[in-house]
């Protein structure tokens, strides 16, 4: 076999792994660059390879950082199957449609207001484009092992980080890799442990937080604290959060703090179809995570769902104290953008981010302290609060991928480090190796290896 490393090089974005074996090529997760202008301008570009000789697609998860870039490789020609766990795939619906939706939206919104270097601003793909890309889904069951192309066997275990995903291994007669995709918490209130992975020949192991480890801290505390004192100041709180995962987590504390008696007295809104929809899938999917049928109700009616555009615009002029969960979560588009602009500039308020922000991102800026940032070609002053609950992260820290790579007992020929900035992932093979004394390597962006 060979593997190719097309995305999630240097970042922690755009997760695409090409694998060839005899008889042609696969595609491991089919991820969209996201963040700065230098990456988003990656999903323009021309692929690799022509998609119409993939003979499939092996999704991890449903983020869009690992499945979003599928219509975009359906439009250009890929016709094959798309095999992913069943959770993964209703989600896939959700994300996909909703994203193609957005991208429509965002090019009108940047006609109509002329902010775009583009004339016309187009969309990277289309609904028309989703929609064939969904009825080319093959949902797979977990724990069993099921045929691809050319001869290659798979099976799915589960990772925890949100509902389906799944670490992946691949493998035919002569050799086996096995993907971890994201790698969840071991100790996740609402999603399962990641389970021990089987023995393989070879590792693609995520690195998004290889330097770092998170904060013994509470998060249910962290959020009582700064919702009670952005009600004492007579501000509201902004949450950008991930559609999928992170904003059903936030859902669930506020849940909890509300039982409790310990939420302050905001209204609490979600405003993202997406993740709304998200939602809702807890109930479905009751085997894939932790939660009582009790505390999937809760969670869900934790908030007032927002789903019409024209609710949203009504929303964000509003002045009543409230919560706001909007995606996406490290500020770099989707409604949450048009909150930020009247958040921001108000002292009163609290933008409070929950988890990673990739270096480049709004995120990021705010977090680190930005005076301004640019929204839709406009400047806008930072005075509003800004927090960040690192403990609310759905991705394992290092010391967490050790030990879940410790529990499986495996010892790979060789480990490839991707899916992380390159300190996270210089960091995560000093670890591997003074660990376990593998063969690591972090590859660079279309490096090819023989395996």
């Amino acid at each position: 076999m060979k593997i190719k490393f097309l995305g999630a090089t240097g970042t922690v974005t755009g997760s695409k792994y090409l694998l060839e074996a005899v008889g042609g090529m696969l595609l491991v997760d089919c991820g969209m660059f996201q963040g700065p202008k230098n990456l988003r301008q990656k999903n323009w570009n021309n692929f690799p390879v022509n998609p119409a000789n993939l003979k499939a697609v092996v999704l991890t998860h449903a983020h869009i950082d690992h499945s979003g870039y599928l219509p975009k490789l359906v439009r250009e020609g890929f016709k094959g199957p798309i095999f992913c766990t069943r959770p993964t795939a209703t989600l896939c619906k959700i994300l996909l449609m909703d994203s193609a939706k957005l991208m429509e939206e965002e090019a009108r919104y940047a006609n109509k207001k002329g902010f775009s270097r583009h004339k016309p601003a187009v969309p990277l793909f289309t609904v028309d484009d989703a929609e064939r890309t969904l009825s080319q889904i093959r949902p797979l069951d977990f724990g069993m092992e099921h045929e691809l192309p050319f001869g290659l066997l798979c099976h799915f275990r589960h990772t925890g980080h949100i509902l389906g995903a799944a670490s992946v291994k691949i493998w035919n007669q002569s050799t086996s890799i096995t993907f971890s995709g994201d790698v969840g918490r071991m100790n996740d209130p609402m999603m399962l442990t990641p389970e021990a992975i089987e023995a393989t020949n070879y590792l693609v192991v995520e690195s998004t937080y290889g330097d770092r480890q998170h904060r013994p801290t509470d998060p249910l505390a962290d959020l009582r604290r700064v919702f009670q004192e952005t009600w004492s100041r007579g501000g509201s709180v902004l949450i950008p959060a991930f559609a999928v995962g992170r904003a059903q987590q936030i859902l669930f504390h506020i849940g909890e703090l509300k039982k409790r008696g310990e939420m302050p007295d905001f209204r609490v809104y979600l405003d993202s179809p997406m993740a709304v929809d998200a939602t809702d899938l807890f109930c479905e999917f009751s085997k894939d995570h932790k939660l009582s049928m009790e505390e999937c109700e809760r969670t869900c009616k934790s908030a007032k769902y927002i789903r019409s555009i024209e609710e949203s615009k009504a929303l964000q002029k509003s002045s009543e104290q409230k919560v706001v969960i909007s995606a996406s979560g490290m500020a770099t588009g989707g409604r949450v953008l048009h909150y930020l602009k009247t958040a921001l500039p108000d002292t009163k308020n609290t933008v409070l981010f929950a988890g990673y922000q990739a270096a480049g991102t709004r995120g990021a800026a705010l977090v680190n302290g930005a005076k301004e940032v640019k929204i839709h070609g406009e400047l806008f002053p930072v005075r509003a609060h800004i927090e960040n609950i690192e403990n609310l992260s759905a991705h394992a820290d290092a010391s967490e991928v050790i030990d879940w790579l410790e529990r499986s007992k495996i010892s790979p020929i060789k480990v490839f480090i991707t899916h992380g900035e390159p300190k996270g992932s210089e960091a995560m093979r000093v670890k591997l190796f003074e660990r376990f004394h593998w063969t690591c390597v972090v590859p660079k962006e279309n490096e090819e290896y023989k395996i």
